[in-house]
């Protein structure tokens, strides 16, 4: 099916299969929803799906940017102007030159968007580095130095840290991979994954190397580039998958 997925990509209208100026996949990125785990390393896209975490990682064109809709874990290929599935029933919707994915819609290199049934949707002025659907439902993005409110424009920081971190009502940035949520922010600081309270008192911290933190339902879970995925409680404590 997802063979079969590939060849139909280039059947989309000429202008999403022509050469084009390269998109520069991420080194690392990865996007959590209650379904599983979902990350781009180098341009290879997988999903990693509770209770098993097995990862998925479909052969595609290189990928630049993952997120959770419907269920479903999507992958932006900008070479073939499509956003597709990596699991489950293989779907693809036309969206040009994605250059960053939320849990609600697509961004085009120039700011337009659209969402994952192809309808148009508010975008920016310009190409975010990074988007994320917030706590509060709102789209937010890294844009020109800048973090935005992505329906209102509304600028929040004009000196915003290179992390984005979903918070129960938004979006706040750091300078490190985490996420904060009522029982504290977890973060991975390069050597740790940590869970600190709202002072920034570490309550709880195990030995962690670089990656991405999110929340899987009531798991805590992390994936290192390479996929290695792991599985905590919220004391974290190691879970078995």
């Amino acid at each position: 099916m997802r063979r079969l997925l590939l060849s139909a990509l280039c059947l989309l209208p000429l202008t999403a299969c022509a050469p084009t100026t390269a998109t520069r996949a991420p080194a690392f990125d990865a996007a959590f929803g209650v379904e599983g785990v979902a990350w781009v390393d180098g341009g290879r896209a997988c999903v990693a799906r509770a209770p098993s975490y097995r990862a998925v990682c479909p052969a595609l064109p290189p990928a630049v940017a993952v997120a959770w809709n419907g269920g479903d874990a999507w992958a932006a290929v900008p070479a073939a102007g499509v956003v597709v599935t990596l699991d489950r029933a293989a779907r693809s919707v036309a969206a040009g030159r994605v250059v960053a994915l939320s849990s609600t819609r697509a961004y085009r290199e120039d700011g337009s968007a659209v969402t994952y049934a192809g309808a148009a949707a508010t975008g920016v002025a310009g190409a975010p580095s990074a988007a994320v659907t917030g706590g509060d439902g709102q789209d937010y993005v890294l844009l020109a130095g800048t973090l935005r409110r992505v329906e209102d424009g509304v600028i929040l920081d004009r000196a915003p840290q290179p992390f984005l971190r979903v918070t129960p009502t938004g979006v706040t940035t750091a300078n490190t991979p985490g996420v904060v949520t009522p029982q504290g922010t977890y973060r991975l600081t390069g050597t740790a994954l940590e869970r600190v309270d709202a002072s920034g008192r570490v309550l709880a911290s195990v030995p962690h190397g670089p990656g991405r933190v999110g929340f899987v339902s009531a798991d805590v879970v992390t994936v290192a580039p390479g996929g290695a995925v792991r599985v905590f409680d919220v004391d974290l404590r190691p879970l078995t998958p």
